[in-house]
């Protein structure tokens, strides 16, 4: 159970196929399917269910009732286990399930998220109240969990020891897999270097940094190239603003093609991955380049520190440095050889860590629990 539908067949297809495989029934929960998003979840072989909740919203009433129509949905439908993913449904799933009598509810947090991270330009006093409210459910949900999944091993620090909250068992998972033959190697280009960011155009991601870096860049090596994937939020007060980014553009600062569905291949158009967030579960997007055999850019901060061994296969720097960031990409620039051995150790890196089947395997261990009956019906 987690929130979108992009969401379950992006990142928890795999896991839904291997579940099915095994003899598993699963229900894939989401806020927002449409027909065809609901077409490719039954293709993976689970059953699409809607459910109704405020994503972002902090309406204490309207939480409360959803959840009581959540409970109602996992009354009916029975399963053995939930799977629960993301802060809101880690939350509001937990107590639900229980509620509707599920015996086990397993969490998984992929990161803490802007409530949980240091913004360079400070924070602000409605972070401080988010967060207090936050870690309170938190000290509600969390104990209801048979198991606490969290993807670096910063988090159970920044959260579980930090607020002193009850976790009956929490695991470091490292990441939620890939498929490395869709993501597989190819040698990077360097003639001109090209570095590429992937994201949400916000501020926490390092977006402003990045750019910032590209036109010091473009000012001593004016061949280089700066790609943008990603999409504006303009409602963010923290987004870069279209008109921002155009002008970028229109001063060939950096590329942005606009929305794409082929990541892969605007990878291997690459030399040099860059992502200066604030801070990360364990990012996907990083883990996608490495396995393609890209050197990484990354600031040293909670999850994206996870995925670098500094100067092995890529380059950690502080958050919110655009200097350390544009000293870094020079690096690269004036080291070409660096961008192919340090992307072939990401490589190597991303087939010990991050191959979807072997942390699959992981998962479906704690789902499974110490009974393995081929019979039990899985929510995820």
């Amino acid at each position: 159970m987690g929130t979108t539908a992009a969401c379950v067949i992006g990142f928890r297809g795999e896991l839904i196929k291997d579940l099915v495989a095994r003899g598993h029934e699963v229900y894939a929960f989401a806020l927002d399917y449409n027909q065809d998003s609901s077409a490719r979840v039954s293709k993976l072989g689970a059953v699409p269910v809607n459910y109704v909740f405020s994503r972002a919203g902090l309406n204490p009433i309207g939480d409360f009732l959803n959840t009581l129509r959540l409970k109602r949905q996992f009354r009916r439908l029975g399963p053995d286990v939930v799977l629960t993913y993301f802060a809101k449904p880690v939350i509001f799933g937990t107590i639900a399930a229980r509620l509707a009598g599920v015996r086990r509810v397993v969490g998984m947090l992929e990161g803490l998220g802007y409530v949980f991270t240091d913004d360079p330009a400070g924070e602000s006093l409605k972070d401080r109240l988010l967060r207090h409210v936050q870690v309170t459910l938190y000290r509600f949900s969390l104990p209801l969990l048979e198991r606490l999944i969290f993807l670096n091993r910063d988090d159970p620090k920044d959260l579980v020891e930090r607020y002193g909250l009850r976790v009956k068992e929490s695991t470091v998972l490292g990441g939620i897999g890939l498929d490395l033959d869709r993501f597989n190697y190819s040698a990077p280009e360097t003639n001109p270097v090209t570095f590429l960011f992937v994201g949400r155009l916000l501020r926490e991601k390092g977006i402003n940094e990045y750019v910032e870096a590209a036109r010091l860049t473009k000012e001593r090596f004016p061949e280089t190239r700066f790609l943008v994937l990603g999409g504006l939020d303009e409602e963010n007060p923290g987004g870069l603003s279209k008109k921002e980014l155009m002008l970028l553009v229109e001063r060939n600062v950096v590329e942005y093609p606009g929305y794409v569905e082929d990541v892969p291949e605007w990878i291997r158009q690459a030399s040099v991955f860059v992502l200066p967030s604030y801070r990360e579960g364990l990012p996907r997007s990083t883990q996608e380049a490495m396995a393609m055999g890209r050197a990484v850019i990354t600031t040293d901060v909670p999850g994206c520190r996870e995925t670098v061994e500094s100067h092995d296969n890529g380059i950690l720097v502080p958050a919110g440095d655009v200097q350390s960031l544009a000293d870094a990409m020079a690096h690269f620039i004036e080291n070409p050889d660096l961008v192919v051995s340090m992307g072939r150790e990401g490589r190597r890196i991303a087939e010990e860590r991050y191959d979807v089947r072997c942390v699959n395997s992981s998962l479906i261990a704690f789902l499974e629990g110490p009974q393995s009956a081929n019979a039990l019906k899985n929510s995820v």
